[in-house]
């Protein structure tokens, strides 16, 4: 089903993994250690110029950023579209999850939480309150509904966000403040196949992440 090059820790690659579970379909993983710079290896930067993970190779096909590669995975292996509506209208709807969480959620939430881990920076209060603006925006979206793209079953959109919605977990935050996404991830962690690649994070990140604060 093809190679996945990725990082365990990395909630874009989980996101992969857990769409590959909901798929039923095994890829080969390859572990990339970014600590020992083997993303900056000749062999992987011909690959992924941009030396990023997850990478998808399959046969003679590269293709690298998540979302993509979750995308091309359903639309090769799916034998439904509840994962990923075929209706324009609600099709549309995922997307703008899937984007909101790319480019909104997970951005904001890495402004804020790297610097700190890896920098060991100072907090900073306007990232802090940047990220929690979106948080509000991802409540408003669950508010009397069961998934995030308001579908009658989980999508890509939901395993997306519930990849970066574990990683702010495991970073310290505490989600109990907005009731409508405790309830939503929550179930999630019932529901989605594969969960069991963020159980392995929450083990590696103990290793080397320290206490964040979110009360500035």
């Amino acid at each position: 089903m093809g190679d996945l090059y990725y990082v365990p820790i990395s909630s874009p690659c989980r996101l992969v993994q857990m769409t590959a579970a909901a798929l039923n379909i095994k890829l080969n993983l390859i572990e990339i250690d970014p600590y020992r710079k083997e993303h900056l290896r000749p062999s992987f930067l011909k690959l992924n110029p941009h030396h990023t993970v997850p990478v998808l190779v399959d046969g003679d096909f590269v293709l690298y950023e998540s979302r993509p590669i979750c995308i091309y995975l359903i639309e090769k292996y799916s034998k439904d579209d509840s994962l990923y509506p075929r209706d324009p209208k609600r099709r549309a709807i995922v997307n703008q999850r899937l984007y909101f969480d790319m480019a909104t959620l997970f951005q904001r939430f890495a402004e804020y939480y790297y610097p700190q881990v890896l920098k060991k920076l100072p907090a900073d209060k306007e990232r802090l309150k940047s990220f929690e603006e979106a948080m509000k925006i991802l409540e408003l979206f669950l508010d009397k509904q069961k998934f995030v793209a308001h579908t009658d079953k989980m999508t890509i959109a939901d395993i997306s966000i519930a990849a970066t919605i574990n990683t702010c977990e495991l970073g310290g935050y505490n989600l109990s403040r907005y009731p409508n996404i405790f309830k939503w991830y929550t179930m999630m962690k019932t529901i989605c196949p594969g969960w069991s690649v963020n159980l392995k994070a929450a083990g590696m990140m103990k290793h080397y992440t320290t206490k964040i604060s979110y009360d500035l």
